[in-house]
């Protein structure tokens, strides 16, 4: 790990212990072992590192999206893969994703920390609901929407059915941060949920 990922990886740590705004740069650069003028060599403040942050969270994921043979920014693209994909193959595919936001340390502190922080900053408030809500419900909107057209799925409520499929897999992930032994019942519902979620919604097995 070099120093920038470094800078990355103490920040966000200490980010989820004691909160963005109670973090100074020079908490960072001590944390690193290294002094405040060599961390500026490296980002420009503090924003500069949150906003890396997120980038190098948004980064691992796509990593993550392609080992498991999906896109995960593209709605078009994985809306042909999750077409042809059978029931069982799609319920695996959304537990790896579920156990990869679970546990991915970074994916994890960073939900922490943003979690807490809602509630006492406005502008991370909105970085909260731009990252677990506007953006993931967007995303699959346009993939549900895309499965609708091609007549993989039925509705007449795109926004409603993704508010269907999506808040269920956030409110899991929320017990699992609060009680991590409650996973293995976490994961079973999960299943439920997908295989309801395609009986509901008039997918067709394969």
């Amino acid at each position: 790990m070099n120093t920038k990922e470094r800078i990355l990886d103490e920040a966000l740590t200490l980010f989820s212990e004691k909160g963005y705004a109670n973090v100074f740069v020079g908490d960072i650069a001590e944390r690193v072992g290294i002094k405040a003028p060599s961390l500026y060599k490296h980002y420009k403040n503090k924003q500069a590192i949150f906003d890396a942050i997120i980038e190098e969270m948004n980064s691992r994921f796509l990593k993550e999206a392609e080992s498991l043979n999906i896109k995960g920014n593209d709605a078009a693209a994985d809306a042909a893969i999750y077409k042809d994909i059978s029931e069982d193959a799609l319920v695996k595919l959304g537990l790896d994703l579920f156990r990869y936001y679970l546990h991915d340390d970074y994916t994890r502190r960073f939900r922490k920390m943003l979690t807490i922080e809602q509630f006492h900053d406005k502008e991370l408030a909105r970085t909260y609901l731009k990252q677990y809500a506007d953006d993931p419900l967007s995303y699959q909107g346009m993939l549900l929407g895309l499965m609708v057209q091609q007549g993989v799925l039925k509705t007449d409520d795109i926004p409603i059915m993704t508010l269907h499929f999506y808040a269920p897999i956030y409110f899991l992930l929320s017990i699992c941060d609060c009680e991590p032994e409650r996973e293995p019942e976490a994961l079973k519902t999960l299943e439920d949920h997908i295989r309801i979620f395609n009986k509901l919604y008039g997918r067709k097995k394969k």
